[in-house]
């Protein structure tokens, strides 16, 4: 069984970056445990005096990334760059490895045109890490609103497709 962190930048309620994770979870083959990380808005900002082991929610996210074999974010684009939120939590693996070595892509579904300094920013932070990114697995696949049913998940064909080639070629990464 391969474990693949899911962590969505945004901590919108209606996020279609988290919409479009939560549909890999539900697609997600035999053999794949996708695994939601729902605790980016409990982190504390990060202080690099603070090695974290006195915060729950810092503990929560390293025990999850050490249990993960691998790691697909989804990011919505703010002035530019990552969410000031995804930022944090990406500071607080600095100094621990939590990323080191793991293989990790990304699902870009901004519309075309947009959302290219968060993902570009992300390749930049993650390589500084050391995460081992897979930029074969990363993938564009635009979201509209629209396109998210009732139940919170991406209803589109080729959305779905695409999201299963992303999480296959990741977790064949993984598997290496």
């Amino acid at each position: 069984m391969t474990v693949v962190l899911l962590i969505s930048g945004s901590t919108r309620a209606a996020s279609t970056n988290s919409a479009a994770l939560r549909t890999v979870q539900a697609v997600a083959p035999a053999g794949v445990d996708a695994r939601w990380f729902g605790g980016l808005a409990d982190l504390p900002a990060f202080d690099p005096d603070d090695d974290g082991t006195a915060r729950p929610s810092v503990l929560a996210l390293r025990e999850q990334l050490s249990q993960a074999d691998a790691v697909l974010f989804c990011t919505p684009e703010y002035a530019g760059t990552l969410p000031g939120s995804l930022k944090n939590l990406l500071d607080w693996t600095v100094g621990n490895a939590d990323l080191y070595e793991k293989p990790t892509a990304w699902i870009n579904v901004a519309a075309l045109g947009r959302g290219e300094g968060a993902a570009a920013t992300l390749a930049l932070v993650l390589g500084y890490v050391g995460a081992d990114v897979d930029s074969d697995g990363c993938a564009r696949l635009p979201v509209g609103r629209d396109d998210v049913g009732p139940d919170g998940l991406v209803g589109t064909a080729e959305f779905r497709s695409g999201a299963i080639e992303a999480l296959n070629k990741l977790v064949a990464r993984a598997a290496h």
